[in-house]
């Protein structure tokens, strides 16, 4: 088990990796395991990278990213020029139906609405959002179509399938339910990367609407 101060200086020295970020902008605490992420970056994409870099270190077990998104002056962007580009980046992407998402952006911040057929297909939509300039910050809101009904056994069975399939979770650690469509994740992890592919893991299962993650992170 790494301490506290292992974890803050294996999450700064992951910053300093990442291109997309100045490490001297942004302020890294831990407290038993929980990261907490501070200081201000100008955009919204570089918050994001250091939260995934600072998931991406064994034994972190949360992250509270409480870092603020100042845009410089090179970078503002009305709101209805960060609505067209948002548009246009959804309208250009494959993997997102035309038409099937609503934006409306309030002083930089993006909500994106809507309906999909698949969970893969929300999360590039917001992945198209968040690169975008101006963008302060994102509300997803959209959901994803009920697929169709399966037994929960059947459910069960074909999660846990998928979880032996996979290089990168142990699938001995982790207990499956299902509860009205919904797949309940229970048990432990060795990481947060780990929690995180588990979840993507139940969701693309067939007849599965939504997720409830419960996993602990235990390195």
């Amino acid at each position: 088990m790494k301490s506290d101060a292992q974890l803050q200086n294996d999450v700064t020295e992951a910053l300093k990796w990442e291109p997309n970020i100045d490490e001297a902008q942004v302020g890294v605490n831990v407290k038993a395991g929980i990261v907490t992420l501070t200081g201000h970056v100008p955009h919204f994409l570089q918050k994001t990278a250091a939260e995934e870099a600072a998931k991406r270190i064994y034994g972190v077990k949360a992250v509270a990213n409480e870092i603020d998104v100042r845009i410089p002056s090179s970078g503002q962007r009305s709101d209805t020029e960060i609505a067209t580009a948002a548009v246009s980046a959804l309208r250009w992407d494959a993997s997102v139906p035309d038409d099937a998402i609503k934006v409306t952006v309030t002083n930089g911040w993006v909500k994106l609405e809507g309906e999909l057929e698949w969970d893969f297909q929300r999360k590039a939509a917001e992945d198209d959002v968040h690169r975008l300039i101006g963008v302060r910050g994102i509300s997803d809101e959209i959901t994803v179509k009920q697929k169709p009904k399966a037994s929960p056994s059947e459910v069960k069975s074909k999660i846990e399938d998928a979880f032996q399939r996979s290089a990168q979770i142990d699938a001995r650690r982790i207990g499956v339910k299902i509860h009205d469509g919904k797949a309940i994740l229970h048990g432990n992890v060795h990481s947060w990367n780990e929690r995180e592919e588990a979840e993507r893991a139940a969701l693309a299962a067939p007849g599965v609407s939504g997720v409830e993650n419960d996993l602990a992170v235990v390195p």
